[in-house]
């Protein structure tokens, strides 16, 4: 138990550290509040003495003592609001705020991670890791500042009443230290219970996101009960264990709020004898009351923030695996060159496998000249795509180097690969957002720039019969567009960047033959600062390159141009028949 409360308390702390001085606005609102309430606790005491009592008493006349306790009272009603507004600021603003730093720290440390990581991942529990986390480890942030300021009032009430009576003040103690060490060990008890309740919320998550992104192959092949079955399985698994802390937290927390209903009625049988044998007056036992019955909730808010901190640390350890990862993409401190020719790319003794695989490229080496356009052709899973992928560094060689002009790609400092490189992969992949913008991305090129690149792409003629044009929104991963539509629109958007390097991994094979060799024969004829490697299959495509690279099982088994390659290559020569008859 302790572990875990000091691991939560370290949580906490380094939340507060972060925005202190939120933090200490919603003290102070949650102080005044606190406060409002032991003076009003006094002041009702010594009404009851001053003004009822001797009211009902003597008869005496009460207009001119009730005026000056209403005002009073008004006075400390209204303190105790103001309080509460500043207290619900800045504790809400802290919270909020630390949530959206959370956000932007894990969507930052990822993009910083490497491929490998990302294989390794569910995007479904990242997503839940990233909202439902994120909200989880923060939520503690609300009800703290209150609490805080509870604290110092029940260090005051305790005294309050204890000097008042040490026999209610007994009372008191034992009642508070009875809520908060229920509420302290369930918490611990639960925790455990929690932290697979929030893993389960992932998995329940990526299975989701799985079931959401295939959705055109679960009714392809009418696989919809099969994938209710496999969602029910997860979902069902996360009702019971949500059940099973539900219960147990409400079963610990009725406890709780019985507790502070047993010290009343204690405190009425004391103080009645207490009463009786003249210690104390009718008006201090008033006082007492009131004080115990204001605390009753903000007691059990300490309780509560206790769960919340053991939450929020079952939250933070599944946060703090994704920004404590350390598989970092390692950059170097090279500037690009920033020259508008295209680029020179070399690769030496060059072996790569995915993680736990065997070597998809073995010892590769091959040297493309600044400008030249390469075609990279070879058997399915001959590691083709793999090559290019490198060429970008999506991914680093586990041995060998690849180089622009000279320069190994992992001395380029961050951003500069991407400077001067850019891939556009069979699977395009179009935002949420429209032509224009897409092709754009955050950057700022002109309307020339932006018609330029699509009319290279072969992409204008269809954008211009979209109902708004480059203005026009293509919905979710470009939903609204063809295959062959969303891959134009990505090769514009690598095209008006003018790369030094430019790579087509299979990127026009959802394109007419006849469209794609356009493509190609602009690509070739353009102005472009651009050296072109493309993987190809098409004949038509292939022999628009400079020269061929084949590639077999993971090796460069031959170079040179297309009429060499099929006079000497009977592998080259089967690959072009093979898909001249498809």
């Amino acid at each position: 138990m302790g572990t875990v409360l000091r691991q939560g308390g370290a949580h906490v702390g380094r939340l507060i550290r972060a925005h202190p001085i939120a933090f200490t606005i919603a003290v102070f609102g949650s102080t005044m509040f606190v406060s409002a309430i032991a003076i009003a606790a006094v002041v009702i005491g010594n009404i009851t003495d001053d003004v009822i009592i001797p009211v009902l008493d003597g008869g005496e006349p009460y207009a001119d003592l009730l005026r000056p306790a209403v005002l009073l009272i008004a006075g400390i009603a209204l303190y105790k609001a103001v309080g509460i507004i500043i207290r619900r600021v800045g504790a809400s603003w802290l919270q909020i705020r630390s949530q959206m730093d959370f956000v932007s720290r894990l969507i930052h440390h990822q993009y910083k991670l490497s491929m490998p990581w990302h294989h390794g991942e569910d995007t479904g529990d990242l997503l839940a890791i990233t909202d439902n986390d994120a909200g989880q480890a923060t939520f503690v942030l609300g009800p703290l500042p209150y609490a805080t300021g509870v604290s110092l009032l029940l260090i005051g009430a305790l005294v309050l009443v204890t000097s008042i009576d040490v026999w209610l003040g007994l009372v008191a103690l034992i009642s508070f230290g009875l809520v908060v060490t229920t509420d302290v060990g369930s918490a611990w008890f639960i925790f455990g219970g929690f932290e697979k309740l929030q893993r389960m919320v992932g998995d329940v998550s990526a299975v989701a996101h799985e079931s959401f992104d295939g959705a055109l192959t679960v009714k392809a092949i009418g696989a919809e009960d099969l994938e209710v079955e496999r969602f029910s399985r997860v979902s069902n698994a996360l009702r019971d264990q949500r059940t099973w802390v539900s219960v147990r937290a409400e079963s610990f927390r009725t406890v709780s709020e019985i507790i502070p209903t047993l010290g009343l009625i204690a405190v009425i049988v004391v103080g009645g004898y207490r009463i009786e044998a003249g210690a104390i007056t009718p008006g201090e036992v008033v006082t007492a009351l009131y004080l115990m019955s204001l605390l009753s909730f903000p007691i059990r808010l300490i309780g509560f923030v206790t769960w919340e901190t053991t939450f929020a640390l079952a939250s933070w350890r599944r946060i703090a695996r994704i920004v404590e990862a350390d598989d970092l993409i390692h950059h170097g401190e090279m500037d690009p060159s920033g020259q508008a020719t295209g680029t020179e790319v070399s690769g030496e003794n060059v072996t790569f496998s995915y993680p736990g695989g065997v070597p998809v490229l073995s010892d590769l080496g091959f040297h493309i000249q600044p400008g030249e356009t390469v075609a990279v052709v070879g058997p399915t899973a001959s590691g083709k795509s793999t090559m290019v992928s490198l060429l970008a560094r999506l991914w680093d060689p586990d041995h060998g180097t690849i180089q622009l002009d000279g320069r190994d790609l992992r001395d380029f400092a961050e951003r500069g690969v991407s400077s001067e490189v850019t891939i556009v992969p069979q699977e395009s992949f179009l935002f949420n957002l429209s032509v224009r913008e897409n092709i754009t991305l955050g950057q700022h090129f002109s309307e020339e720039e932006v018609r330029a690149a699509a009319d290279l792409a072969q992409a204008t003629p269809f954008v211009l019969e979209l109902p708004q044009g480059f203005d026009t929104v293509v919905g979710e991963q470009g939903a609204t567009l063809s295959g062959g539509q969303a891959q134009r629109i990505a090769l514009a958007r690598s095209i008006v960047r003018k790369p030094r390097l430019l790579i087509l991994d299979d990127a026009t094979s959802a394109i007419d033959p006849s469209v794609e060799t356009a493509i190609l024969t602009g690509l070739r004829d353009a102005e472009l600062p651009s050296t072109v490697v493309l993987v190809a299959y098409r004949q038509a495509s292939i022999t628009l390159a400079d020269r061929v690279i084949l590639v077999d099982d993971g090796r460069i088994i031959a170079t040179g141009t297309h009429a060499h390659l099929l006079a000497t290559q009977p592998v080259y020569s089967d690959i072009l028949t093979a898909y001249a008859n498809v």
